[in-house]
């Protein structure tokens, strides 16, 4: 048995005990695996299993006598993992497949469940062809037919597909699912000090070939896992970074000079282009409030303090690190020229790389994260000079922690007024707020809203 299955069944535990998240529970078990192919298969047996589980759970309920809902923690994971190597993958021996996930259960010390998942898995490939799961429907208009396809064949929430059918009709819903389910692309800008053409020529050179993202030509698009297999040399150049994420900084139109508040900063990816668009010249004050992202902001940012030798001239200082929580009265007068609340979400349109949330978030959810997000932006616009802006950003798809977000703020503060995001090219709804989706751009869903103030007269 490998390392990897083990690490991965430990960590579908954990996340459907909703103690820990996919990013976290990959980042602990690869501390534990020295072999390179190792950490590449925990990552993709875990997201994958993640990504398709109402699909799994469809199959294996059709081969298993007893049902998923009654079975031990540790039961369902390996039965969910053997799943999806057996129906996902074709390199992997059916027979190892099942070899490997009995031994599992038995390092849990559960050995009197291992010959039910020998049985289970054993039936799921004797009987493989045989499984069906909803079709796609003949028609649009069978909501019933669509809601099954979409949440049990394309493994999305019920209620989540539910709301996309409602807003953007089948076939965007479909063609959003079949996003979410595939392996993201990663997007990648030069490390701060870098020279982007001298790191693209050295790529090249190294036998790999960086694509250009439609929207952000100054970041590296590459296939998925070829990161992973990069010289390490090359690969500590990089700053890994969604395109959306890039959009959502550049809409900010930090300019040299500006005195910029970055609040809910961690990791820090945004706050890089932030100071990149400072040039050095002026403030940029980063904020988080729980110490562990205050320690990964630090380590991000700390390459600003010292440019790498032959970096570019004007390369940004570091941002002063403030630990605050954004939701509370914030220790600074309006002096910021522009703020970013890059709030806490659901994170509803990162499924694809985060297809832990699909499991872990409901309706429910958005209403909560609704009435922090309208209290963090209360307490930022404080912190905005007359003249200034604020910036609103997420990464949900739901519009009622987007723009319905904006349209309470905006309806309890008269010093604001929304202006579209000043790049004309960009991805933008009705409002000129920049919006991306999958089904239309190819990117995870981002928002932000640019809130302006009238100058001081």
């Amino acid at each position: 048995m490998t390392s990897a299955r083990l690490a991965a069944a430990r960590a579908l535990i954990s996340i459907e005990a909703g103690a820990t998240t996919l990013a976290a529970e990959v980042e602990s078990g690869r501390a534990g695996l020295d072999d390179r192919r190792d950490r590449g298969l925990l990552l993709d047996l875990v997201a994958g299993t993640l990504r398709w589980r109402n699909a799994l759970d469809a199959a294996i309920s059709q081969v298993s006598a007893r049902p998923l809902d009654d079975l031990e923690p540790v039961t369902r994971a390996v039965l969910r993992l053997g799943a999806y190597q057996l129906r996902q993958h074709d390199r992997i021996p059916p027979h190892a497949v099942v070899h490997e996930s009995v031994e599992t259960v038995k390092t849990f010390r559960a050995t009197r469940a291992a010959g039910f998942v020998n049985a289970v898995l054993r039936s799921l490939i004797r009987k493989g062809p045989s499984i069906t799961l909803p079709a796609r429907p003949a028609s649009a208009d069978d909501r019933a037919g669509a809601v099954a396809y979409l949440s049990v064949t394309l493994s999305h929430p019920a209620w989540l597909v539910e709301r996309w059918l409602d807003r953007y009709g089948f076939d965007a819903t479909e063609a959003w699912c079949t996003f979410n389910n595939a392996p993201p692309e990663i997007t990648a800008r030069a490390a701060p000090g870098e020279s982007f053409e001298s790191l693209k020529v050295d790529l090249i050179a190294a036998g790999i070939d960086p694509k250009t993202p439609a929207f952000v030509p100054e970041m590296f698009r590459f296939a998925p896992g070829v990161l992973g297999r990069m010289p390490e040399s090359l690969r500590d150049r990089l700053r890994v970074q969604e395109e959306g994420s890039g959009l959502v900084a550049r809409a900010v139109a930090a300019r040299p000079g500006d005195r910029v508040l970055d609040l809910c900063a961690a990791p820090g990816s945004k706050t890089l282009v932030l100071a990149e668009d400072l040039a050095g010249q002026g403030l940029l004050v980063a904020c988080d409030v729980r110490p562990s992202r205050l320690r990964l902001l630090r380590a991000t940012v700390a390459p600003l303090a010292e440019p790498l030798p032959g970096g570019p001239e004007g390369a940004p200082g570091p941002p002063r690190i403030v630990r605050l929580d954004a939701s509370k009265p914030l220790p600074f007068g309006p002096v910021f020229d522009r703020v970013l609340v890059d709030a806490p979400c659901s994170g509803l349109g990162t499924l694809r790389r985060d297809p832990d949330l699909k499991w872990s978030r409901t309706a429910a959810d958005l209403s909560r994260f609704a009435d922090l997000q309208t209290t963090m932006l209360e307490r930022a616009a404080d912190a905005v000079k007359p003249g200034g802006v604020l910036v609103y950003a997420t990464c949900s798809s739901e519009p009622e922690e987007n723009a319905g977000v904006v349209q309470r703020f905006l309806a309890g503060d008269s010093r604001f007024h929304q202006v579209p995001v000043e790049a004309a090219h960009l991805p933008r709804d009705r409002a000129g707020a920049l919006e991306t989706r999958p089904d239309v751009h190819g990117l995870d869903a981002f928002y932000s809203a640019v809130l302006a103030t009238r100058a001081a007269t």
